[in-house]
């Protein structure tokens, strides 16, 4: 069912008060470092004691509605709110109101159990006394749930959107599709929760709170795996391989569930990705002046893509794939985080696109795990290479959306997306992480040099 968010009562606007200092606080608060105008949207009462406000933060450039589920408590001398004191402060508690404490409620079991009971899909056999927030987000609160206290794995995890937006999420709407075109390769999507609220203006807007999948149990980050691997001095072929074939499963499943943008408009073909390259590569010489060496390299890549026939049909792809995207259980991958580029728009983060964007992004995730696994010069370049090779073969292998189009064509706009990419490595990590820059430029040596 989806939601309607009511206007907010005297409780609401009491809670909106405690939590205003709590809130600046939060690691999903937008505004950082700056001070936020704070208004109530409105609420939803899930339950006795549950309810979730809806608050647009404003400051700046920033205007965010923010989703904050909280859980009154009676204040009673029991273990938690003992835990409590000036100092060791519980961070679950925001604050009190009259004799009840407020607690934030996104790992609370009372707030998880009320959540499930209004949300849709097929569900899942969960106990919300074992909820537990994940430590370290940044943008949302991912909690872990399973099915009794003793379970010996978790059973599901639920993603409480912190920031929500108007229309389709695609981090729940694509898995959801991509399991209904009959893919096994991302965690299988058992529960989400839609709702309208007012968008200000007089009328009303619709969009997800949150979902809940499958846990994928004792899973390791892809990133961490292939550093560790690179590391060890040992291929990572063979998992390559598996994971080429798997993405090409994944951009096979989108063609399945989302169809393909066959009617090309004006500037969708090569120019455009031409003109993209052209265009990221001045930014880029802009932002690191010594990047402008690599100048006749990128002119005949940019040659190269101007004089081919036509590119691929474009697709939904994933948007942000890299190593750290991808999950690896036993013998398996899945793909989870289908959010996009985090600060893009909805509309830049759904258009389609070249589905050979995310195999550049795997590829050149693979460049930095070679440099973060320690390796350096030959050694590196050998792993790399191998590894790149066997991930290429494995998705050409599994019959990928564009296997019908010319090896040589698909070879000149990979590695045109490659070298896109790598020069927007190259500014990032001058303004954040100058000790990695070697990295994006060893790419840009070898894609441009």
């Amino acid at each position: 069912m989806t939601l309607t968010v009511g206007t907010p009562d005297g409780l609401d606007a009491a809670l909106l008060d405690v939590a205003r200092e709590w809130l600046p606080e939060r690691r999903w608060f937008p505004a950082k470092g700056t001070r936020a105008d704070l208004e109530l949207v409105g609420s939803l009462p899930l339950a006795d004691d549950v309810r979730v406000l809806l608050v647009r933060a404003r400051a700046g450039s920033i205007d965010a509605v923010l989703q904050v589920p909280l859980v009154l408590t009676a204040a009673s001398p029991d273990a938690a709110d003992a835990a409590e004191t000036p100092d060791t402060p519980d961070p679950t508690v925001v604050g009190r109101v009259g004799d009840r404490v407020v607690r934030d409620g996104a790992a609370h079991p009372a707030f998880v159990a009320a959540w499930l009971a209004v949300a849709d899909g097929p569900g899942a056999d969960v106990d919300p006394g074992t909820a537990r927030a994940v430590s370290g987000e940044q943008s949302n609160t991912s909690v872990i749930l399973r099915a009794t206290p003793d379970a010996p794995a978790p059973a599901a995890i639920l993603k409480v959107l912190r920031a929500v937006a108007a229309g389709e999420n695609p981090d729940v709407e694509v898995p959801r599709r991509l399991v209904e075109a009959g893919s096994t390769d991302v965690p299988a999507p058992l529960a989400w929760l839609e709702a309208r609220w007012p968008d200000g203006s007089g009328g009303t807007v619709q969009g997800y709170l949150g979902a809940m999948s499958a846990f994928v149990e004792q899973a390791q980050d892809g990133f961490e795996l292939a550093c560790d691997v690179a590391r060890r001095g040992e291929p990572f072929d063979a998992a390559a391989r598996e994971l080429g074939a798997v993405v090409a499963g994944v951009h096979a499943a989108l063609v399945r569930a989302f169809g393909t943008d066959d009617a090309t408009a004006p500037g969708d073909g090569p120019e455009q990705v031409a003109a993209a390259v052209a265009n990221r590569f001045s930014w880029a010489t802009s932002a690191v002046p010594q990047l402008a060496r690599f100048a006749p390299g990128v002119d005949a890549v940019v040659a190269e893509v101007r004089a081919l026939p036509a590119a691929p049909p474009r697709q939904r792809v994933h948007g942000d794939l890299h190593l750290g995207q991808v999950l690896r259980s036993g013998s398996r991958w899945f793909v989870t985080d289908f959010e996009g580029e985090p600060l893009a728009p909805l509309a830049a983060r759904t258009r389609p696109d070249l589905a050979l964007r995310d195999v550049a992004g795997m590829l050149r995730s693979l460049d930095y795990a070679a440099a973060v696994g320690g390796l350096t010069g030959p050694q590196a370049q050998a792993w790399t290479d191998s590894a790149r090779r066997s991930l290429l073969d494995g998705y050409a292998a599994a019959a990928a959306p564009q296997a019908d189009v010319d090896a040589a064509a698909r070879a000149v706009l990979l590695r045109a997306l490659e070298l896109d990419k790598t020069l927007y490595e190259a500014v990032y990590e001058s303004r954040n992480r100058p000790t990695w820059l070697p990295i994006p430029l060893a790419g840009l040596e070898r894609l441009a040099g």
